[in-house]
């Protein structure tokens, strides 16, 4: 009784893990829905929701359930009776005919139910629910990891954007110098070398703007790719969302000890391999059920047809009886199969062992990046706006003349370098912060619960 609830119990967690949840779904009966357009804006929780509807992974996952559901209700077939029918018809030539029939025909409907098969039915029916319960956490799994997925390139898609206005304003301090410098060329009191400086300068900006600019595109299809957004009309193809949100540093805490404890108790491939071995296990009974006796009860109704001499059309009427099958000695093929089952056993556990190794890895290797993405998260606090003072002191030397071109163009770099590392600090911080979740087993921060709609 208790396994039957916590299997009942799994699937109900099944069947919200596969319930549709965003509003606006792009498929139809499984197929694109070519009505579905670009959103004009998009955030981080509605790619989230999309992706648990859409993204490829997390679809072949579904399937697995059901392809399992479909094995459960295979093998449990032997735990029920089953009922079959044949018939036949045949005509013989006058020569060959006996009793005065030249035809014969019969009709038999036949029900049989196994008795006793050594246990091997219900362990094979308890191994199968298992491994059900396994695609259900094995679903939970990929569905952590492709919203991790989402979430780190829906961060990229941001940080890219972010990095375009850093060489944009980069490029316009740079114009505004190159315009300065040629008023002062003007006027006499800078040389053309000046002039040529601030060109070369401006020019070496642009294709750090550019790159931006591509990486900002690339990033986009990245993020399309793990939402598994396939569908474009002729009117969305070139239509880019506004992409709502920004890198922030919101600190957050993690404990060691804490953390390996939890993800001991919570990740889904841990509890997947732990319900494959005792799949496995079962599997094991299933085979030694070879070894004992299989009774089953049957029970039929026949219609023939009547010997000549009998005076009937017909006879029919009702058969019942046990049978038993016992394969004595089978050239040990049993002994073979057992040993196979026992072996799968015994990976499944070395697999367990060797996974629980691996969060431990995982979960050590995330806290110390997340150590370190948080210091320098710290660092570049600061660093931005005395960059930006700097830039301030060096033009106003530069126009009382006690500073050099060099002295400015140096500050101007320092402040484009100190804005893409605080950049890059916020976006390895909020990374970091995910995949320590992840590691730990839990579930993402805005995973949705209902319907999302549009921003």
């Amino acid at each position: 009784m208790k396994s039957f609830m916590r299997l009942t119990s799994l699937l109900l967690v099944a069947a919200s893990l596969l319930a549709v949840l965003p509003a606006q779904a792009q498929l139809n009966d499984g197929k694109p829905d070519p009505t579905f357009e670009v959103p004009p804006r998009l955030d981080l929780e509605y790619a989230l929701a999309f992706a648990l509807d859409n993204n490829f992974a997390i679809r072949q996952a579904k399937e697995r359930i059901r392809q399992q559901e479909g094995i459960i209700l295979e093998v449990r077939s032997a735990q029920i009776p089953n009922v079959s029918s044949t018939a036949g018809y045949q005509r013989n030539a006058d020569e060959i005919s006996s009793n005065g029939l030249d035809h014969a025909w019969s009709v038999d409907i036949t029900a049989r139910q196994v008795l006793f098969a050594g246990g091997g039915v219900t362990a094979s029916v308890n191994s199968q629910k298992l491994a059900l319960e396994a695609a259900v956490l094995e679903l939970q799994s990929v569905i952590n990891d492709a919203l991790f997925e989402v979430r780190t390139r829906f961060y990229t898609v941001l940080v890219n954007r972010e990095r375009i206005k850093v060489q944009e304003q980069n490029v316009e301090l740079l114009q505004r110098q190159l315009q300065d410098v040629k008023n002062r060329f003007d006027a006499g009191t800078v040389s053309n070398f000046e002039v040529l400086r601030a060109e070369v300068a401006l020019a070496n900006a642009q294709p750090a703007l550019i790159t931006a600019r591509n990486d900002f595109r690339l990033s986009i299809e990245e993020l399309r790719s793990s939402l598994g957004y396939t569908t474009f009309t002729e009117t969305s193809v070139a239509r880019v969302p506004e992409f709502l949100g920004t890198l922030e540093f919101n600190p957050a805490s993690f404990e060691l000890r804490s953390a390996l404890a939890t993800a001991r108790e919570t990740r889904p491939d841990l509890k997947r391999l732990t319900k494959l071995t005792g799949a496995a296990d079962e599997a094991v009974k299933a085979r030694r059920s070879a070894y004992l006796p299989q009774v089953s009860a049957f029970g039929a109704y026949d219609w023939r047809q009547a010997p000549a001499a009998s005076g009937k059309s017909s006879l029919d009427g009702w058969t019942f009886g046990l049978q038993s099958s016992w394969d004595i000695f089978d050239g040990r093929a049993t002994a073979g199969r057992v040993a196979q089952a026992r072996s799968l056993l015994e990976q499944t556990k070395l697999a367990l062992a060797e996974a629980e190794l691996s969060v431990d890895v995982d979960v050590r290797r995330a806290i110390s990046t997340f150590q370190q993405a948080t210091e320098l998260a710290e660092a570049s606090k600061k660093v931005v706006a005395q960059a930006e003072e700097a830039v301030r002191l060096a033009n106003a030397r530069f126009a009382a003349g006690t500073a050099t071109q060099l002295d400015v163009l140096t500050s101007q770099v320092d402040l484009t370098t100190a804005r893409l590392n605080q950049l890059q600090a916020y976006y390895s911080y909020n990374i970091s912060v995910a995949a320590a979740r992840r590691a730990m087993g839990l579930p993402d921060e805005l995973r949705p619960t209902k319907e999302v709609k549009y921003p």
